[in-house]
């Protein structure tokens, strides 16, 4: 890939990863709940799931994806259940694990590798982000040269862009966290977290496949 066309993808993936949706939910709820420190692995995860789907597209099962519309429709379903899932389970979040907790880790913390799970789940089961990567990583590449390595830069361009954008929605909630004092507060966040996954959800449900 050459340098000019990468300072171009640069530019645009910054633009990809500052743009709202469900990533950026997804941060910043686990900043709200886990602080930064932990708060931040869902964030990795987060980057595994971008890559996922660069590597479905690569493979040319995002064109599958995107062509058939049972293949689309089964993504796209699982995907919306599971923010939906997301969503209720935050709604329904305790808040006597929040409330007066001023440090990183709430009392009963997370395991990290859940973290990376869900972060993971949030970003591979979206057909919205294949759909999105088949029509702007092909813009990019140099058929004439080996994909692969141009595969591999997109990837980590992808990956630093968003690592530094969520850890800014990440630590943007621990920070809110730091501030609350009442169960009622840290129930009013949960809930509006809750009610932010299951309209990134409604959002997914009514996005169609292109023609």
């Amino acid at each position: 890939m050459d340098i000019s066309v990468w300072i171009a993808f640069f530019a645009a993936s910054w633009a990809i990863s500052l743009s709202p949706g469900a990533g950026a939910v997804a941060a910043m709820s686990a900043g709200l709940a886990h602080g930064f420190k932990r708060g931040y692995f869902m964030t990795l995860g987060l980057v595994l799931g971008i890559w996922t789907q660069i590597v479905v597209v690569g493979v040319g099962l995002g064109a599958l994806i995107a062509a058939s519309s049972l293949a689309f429709a089964v993504v796209k379903w699982v995907g919306v259940a599971y923010l939906l899932w997301l969503g209720i389970k935050q709604w329904r979040a305790p808040a006597q694990a929040l409330a007066g907790e001023p440090t990183d880790a709430p009392a009963q913390p997370v395991a990290r590798h859940k973290l990376v799970l869900k972060g993971w789940m949030v970003n591979a089961v979206n057909p919205k982000g294949t759909v999105f990567l088949l029509a702007v990583v092909p813009q990019f590449l140099d058929l004439a040269r080996p994909l692969g390595g141009q595969y591999l830069v997109i990837g980590a361009t992808l990956a630093f862009t968003d690592l530094v954008v969520m850890a800014g929605y990440t630590v943007l909630a621990a920070r809110v966290l730091r501030l609350l004092r009442s169960e009622r507060q840290v129930k009013a966040l949960n809930r509006v977290f809750g009610s932010l996954f299951v309209l990134v959800a409604m959002l997914l449900a009514t996005f169609k496949r292109a023609a």
